[in-house]
């Protein structure tokens, strides 16, 4: 698995709309602002996340951006399929892949469909709502400097 920028952000993005999720709509300066994306991007990766059905817009003079579903209800797997493809680190894994002849008898399968398995428990089981308790955690951490 490979997560490119264009899917960081997206990433960044639905965590900072799960953030206010409930508030008015963010404004896309607002958002490149507070994430540190330029704004043309973050335009295309908004765009993208719309048409996943991840986010809406609202026009107006108190438009932006809103998450389309509640935090608890998308996960990181889901964006990332959406944003940057399958998880899985080689194309074999895949059971209808045909493009290799000896893709039965390598040992070498096996060891990338355990990692595709992993990597697919983890993303597939941690959701936006799990990252804004992390986040208020981290938040709220002291720190102590002399």
């Amino acid at each position: 698995m490979r997560i490119t920028y264009r899917g960081d952000y997206a990433l960044k993005t639905i965590l900072d709309l799960a953030l206010h999720h409930g508030n008015s709509p963010i404004t896309i300066h607002g958002l490149a602002k507070r994430l540190d994306i330029p704004t043309k991007f973050l335009e295309q990766i908004l765009l993208d996340l719309k048409r996943g059905g991840f986010v809406e817009s609202r026009r107006g003079k108190v438009g932006g951006y809103l998450l389309v579903r509640e935090p608890s209800e998308v996960t990181l797997g889901e964006v990332i399929r959406y944003i940057d493809g399958q998880v899985e680190p080689i194309s074999c894994v895949n059971k209808d892949y045909r493009g290799c002849k000896d893709k039965n008898k390598c040992a070498l399968r096996d060891v990338w469909q355990q990692v595709a398995e992993a990597t697919s428990q983890i993303v597939d089981n941690i959701t936006f709502e799990d990252l804004i308790r992390k986040n208020k955690e981290l938040s709220s951490a002291l720190v102590y400097q002399i």
